[in-house]
């Protein structure tokens, strides 16, 4: 029996899923970044049970706009298991457009996701990951305070909807005494290679897989 897993976030999920296939395979669309490093390490560990992965994040996404396409892009695929990581961009289009999303309505649109989730896919399993920030670039450092009352809502929800929590502040910060963070995250924001190796060693630990 086939188990599906839909993970649904921004950039740092989309990771360029587009564009990936150019070794000679495919991964099914699942992209280089840590969808499909835990698709890679699924379907080489357990073959027999047959893992689909699906990656739906797009570039750029704020909560709002997960809930633009919510039906299409995560409830129509009748996941088993759902991922979600977003966030970051809604501080970070404030910046920019002044077209960020506010954390109350973070906070409710976030819980209107969850909800509808839950009624439509009673047996779902679901693993919510905190937004992250890193401090070495000052064009973001900023948001920092704003990012950080993001987490404390997915935390918040992740308790409300008895959901698995992935707190990566904390597991960056962590590795950030090893290396600089430059080394897990160029730009404070995207993970590089091994950014995304960590959030892989997390979740499927978080996940019991």
């Amino acid at each position: 029996m086939s188990t599906k897993i839909v993970f649904q976030g921004d950039s740092i999920t989309d990771c360029g899923r587009g564009t990936c296939g150019g070794a000679g395979f495919s991964n099914w669309g699942a992209g280089p970044g840590y969808p499909g490093m835990i698709g890679a390490r699924l379907w080489a560990k357990y073959p027999e049970r047959d893992y689909k992965i699906i990656n739906t994040g797009i570039s750029g996404n704020r909560i709002v706009d997960l809930y633009a396409r919510w039906k299409i892009d995560t409830l129509n695929l009748e996941p088993d298991i759902l991922s979600i990581l977003i966030g970051v961009n809604d501080s970070l289009h404030e910046l920019g457009s002044r077209n960020g999303v506010e954390v109350p309505r973070y906070e409710r649109i976030y819980r209107e996701l969850l909800r509808w989730t839950l009624d439509a896919r009673p047996g779902i399993k679901i693993i919510l990951i905190e937004p992250f920030l890193g401090p070495n670039n000052q064009a973001v450092a900023s948001l920092e305070q704003d990012v950080a009352q993001r987490r404390q809502v997915v935390r918040k929800l992740a308790d409300e909807f008895q959901t698995v929590f992935l707190p990566t502040q904390s597991m960056f910060e962590e590795a950030a005494k090893r290396a600089p963070w430059s080394y897990w995250s160029a730009d404070a924001v995207h993970p590089t290679p091994a950014g995304h190796q960590l959030i892989t060693d997390a979740w499927l630990e978080a996940m019991g897989l």
